[in-house]
């Protein structure tokens, strides 16, 4: 390695996931991979860090050696939100979470050299589109649980040149599909954490934790997700110990209890008292940490005292690496049941720590199952996940109960070198020594990138254009690619606008046309971060306050509610006074004295709260009248509180 950082120029690499110091399968393999590379002195590190928010920041940036920015500008988010229908604030921010409305511009301010992100598809594939992707050397590095490959996944095949996945099952999957360039790329593990304690300090710790000796632990550590078969398993747990009715055995969930599963009750279906299963719990201001069956949620700390701080073990109040490690060397053996997963980090720790592992033989099971990785497969009954149809496994309970049996009348001798050969194979194929040499080899194949290599392609789409009633369809449909998608190359050869054509021909109306050009240019302008143009734009500046009449048809109603706009100006006489109507009716208030300005309709205006805002955000006017929307379908009357003394407004 060149730790000389004057004889070559560093390449920067950034690198789109979790927070590296996340308690989150990602954050671990963020944090690993960044290590090993900042070690070698070669490259300029950013971490574009997934869930940040850059108020919220803090010093946590600080707390590395390598940058770290936000993948959620607040000011930004909220500008988004409000140019949407709040109905979609909620995938909206799901979406912010992951990078999607901040990812192109923070590439183009960093100008990296290389591009790696690594999350989820559905978290990532937005990346695919950028005008930058690909000029560069970009390599998407996703989990994929599941069969069939999720649709999305395979679609974007072709598209990436450096496409790795975490589990070798999925690649094989992908590679049957014709997508060769695939590969498996493991997710990396700092391998020095977690290994084998002697057997002094074992005893040891099963006394801190009031475990008897001879006690048979049986764990797992998960995220309580639906996923992850908690019921299977305390079903084997329970045929085991009827099987065994002389054995002390315990079985030790280190989990989140409050969250996922409802495991209380699922013990009482099946007949297992409390003491028989073990937890961890956590202290969320000293830290300190205990193994014992499960007394409730916030408790009170026994170490420090602190009232309803002791809880059990979940990402937001976790223990370190070094504990961790610890208690895996309680257990005896480790049982990992699950429907499906992108690789199931704990099994890989459980084996580093040379345990006896069993594990679900489907998805990256099938990789953990391999005759070298001395696994015990669990067998399985195929079902299908509703909606998604994918290939999801139930673990047969009555196999759980058979593969414990087997690791418990093993010879020691036998346990122990299953236990090495595990390890072993653990660090061969998942030790960030091994990955972060593959990602080091990779990305001095790049080169220094250019700032052309980030110059945009595309310009803003322009959903609030003002479409002329134009009679000919040809120049209305031209109009509407030149002046809304923004598209100047667009003619009547375009097989789009042959498209168009054809559908009005069949009888499709304008306004469905319409307004399909405009839900097309408002998601393009956030999809590839065009920069959204305003709704504030149609509004003129320097107005003292607004009111909005919204009466998108017909010619009568327009004309009869027209007979209110004198009334409208009495009451509110510095407010300026805004119209919206489809275009087919502007005539029938253009001219008209009192208005200030006509608006095209616009379905959004058909929700209040968007129009007038509330407390999570501003509002284009002060008072907006609705009165083609029945209050029951939709709130109309808010008014911001400003209308509410007197509802009569005179013809």
């Amino acid at each position: 390695m060149n730790n000389d950082p004057v004889s070559t120029p560093k390449l920067k690499v950034f690198i789109h996931t979790d927070y590296a110091l996340a308690k989150t399968g990602f954050g671990r393999n963020c944090r690993a991979i960044l290590e090993y590379l900042y070690r070698t002195g070669k490259y300029e590190l950013v971490n574009f860090a997934v869930g940040s928010v850059d108020i919220q920041m803090g010093d946590a940036a600080l707390r590395t050696p390598w940058r770290t920015i936000a993948s959620v500008n607040a000011q930004n988010l909220d500008n988004i939100k409000r140019q949407n229908d709040p109905r979609q604030w909620e995938n909206i921010e799901r979406m912010a979470g992951y990078g999607a409305f901040e990812l192109d511009q923070a590439v183009k301010r960093e100008q990296p050299d290389a591009f790696i992100a690594i999350q989820d598809i559905w978290g990532i594939d937005f990346a695919v589109d950028k005008t930058w992707f690909n000029k560069i050397p970009c390599a998407l590095w996703t989990t994929l649980d599941s069969l069939p490959v999720l649709p999305k996944a395979v679609e974007l095949a072709p598209k990436v040149k450096n496409y790795w996945s975490w589990a070798d099952f999925a690649t094989k999957a992908l590679h049957r599909d014709g997508h060769t360039h695939v590969k498996t790329v493991r997710g990396a593990l700092d391998v020095k954490s977690f290994f084998r304690l002697s057997d002094h300090k074992k005893l040891e710790l099963r006394k801190k934790h009031s475990i008897p000796d001879r006690c048979f632990v049986i764990g797992f550590v998960f995220r309580n997700q639906l996923r992850k078969s908690v019921p299977n398993l305390l079903q084997g747990f329970k045929m085991f110990k009827n099987q065994n009715p002389k054995l002390q055995t315990k079985l030790f969930l280190h989990t989140s209890w409050f969250e996922g599963w409802d495991i209380p009750k699922l013990m009482q279906e099946n007949g297992i008292e409390v003491h028989e299963i073990l937890t961890t719990y956590v202290c969320k201001v000293c830290g300190y940490n205990k193994v014992q069956p499960f007394g409730g949620n916030d408790l009170s700390c026994p170490h420090c005292h602190a009232d309803k701080q002791f809880t059990t073990t979940h990402p937001s109040a976790g223990v370190s690496e070094s504990i961790l490690n610890e208690l895996y060397n309680l257990m005896d053996v480790y049982c990992h049941p699950f429907t499906s997963g992108g690789q199931e980090i704990p099994i890989q720790e459980a084996k580093l720590t040379e345990l006896i592992t069993l594990v679900t033989n489907y998805s990256c099971g099938e990789d953990l199952c391999v005759p070298e990785a001395a696994s015990l497969p669990l067998d399985w009954a195929e079902y299908r996940e509703p909606g998604t149809q994918f290939i999801k496994a139930s673990t047969f309970p009555s196999d759980i109960c058979k593969q414990l049996t087997k690791v418990l009348n093993m010879k020691d001798s036998v346990r122990r070198e299953m236990g090495k050969q595990a390890r072993q194979w653990t660090i061969d194929n998942f030790s960030v020594e091994v990955i972060g040499k593959f990602l080091e080899q990779w990305i001095d194949k790049a080169e220094k990138s250019t700032p052309k290599s980030f110059e945009s392609e595309m310009v803003a789409r322009d959903p609030y254009c003002q479409v002329p009633q134009l009679p000919d369809d040809a120049e209305w449909i031209l109009f509407m690619y030149h002046n809304i998608l923004k598209l100047p190359n667009i003619n009547k050869e375009d097989g789009g606008f042959k498209h168009w054509i054809q559908r009005i021909a069949e009888g499709l109306p304008r306004p469905q046309i319409e307004q399909y050009f405009r839900q097309v240019a408002f998601n393009e302008n956030q999809k590839f971060n065009l920069g959204q143009l305003s709704f504030d734009s149609l509004l003129n500046k320097d107005d003292k306050g607004r009111v909005l009449v919204v009466i998108p048809e017909s010619a009568g109603d327009v004309l009869l509610i027209s007979a209110l706009f004198k009334s409208i100006k009495e009451r509110y006489p510095e407010w300026a006074l805004y119209v919206a109507t489809k275009p087919e009716f502007r005539d029938i208030v253009a001219g008209n004295p009192y208005i200030s300005k006509w608006l095209e309709y616009n379905p959004l205006m058909d929700n209040a709260v968007w129009l007038e805002g509330d407390k999570n955000h501003n509002g284009f006017f002060d008072v907006a009248y609705m009165p083609h929307v029945v209050t029951q379908r939709a709130i109309c009357y808010r008014h911001n509180g400003v209308d509410t003394h007197d509802y009569s407004l005179k013809a």
